[in-house]
C-alpha cells in the first residue's frame, strides 16, 4: 500500500454508484466510495453510520471507506423473517 491517511467520519449522504458523502471531525466533507471487501461480504452503510477510510495526501477530497465502526446510535431497520405460518 502507498502513502495513505487513515481517518474516521460519518457518513451523511448515501449517493448512486455505491458512493458516499462523508463528514470528519473537522467538518469537511468528501466523497467516498466503499472498497472491495465491504463491497463483497455485502456490508451495508446507512447514514449515521461511523466509518474508516483511506485519504491519499495528493487528493484530501476523495477516500475509500475501508471499515464500518460498530456503533448503536445508527438507525437501522431490521429485516423481518418469516418463518412460514404461526399455529
Amino acid at each position: 500500500m502507498s502513502d495513505c491517511v487513515e481517518v474516521e467520519g460519518k457518513v451523511v449522504a448515501v449517493l448512486p454508484g455505491t458512493m458516499f458523502r462523508v463528514e470528519i471531525a473537522n467538518g469537511h466533507q468528501v466523497l467516498a466510495h466503499i472498497s472491495g471487501k465491504l463491497r463483497k461480504n455485502f456490508i451495508k452503510l446507512t447514514v449515521g453510520d461511523r466509518v474508516k477510510m483511506e485519504m491519499t495526501p495528493q487528493d484530501l477530497e476523495k477516500a475509500r471507506i475501508v471499515y464500518r465502526l460498530k456503533n448503536a446510535d445508527a438507525p437501522r431497520s431490521v429485516p423481518r423473517r418469516s418463518f412460514g405460518p404461526r399455529r
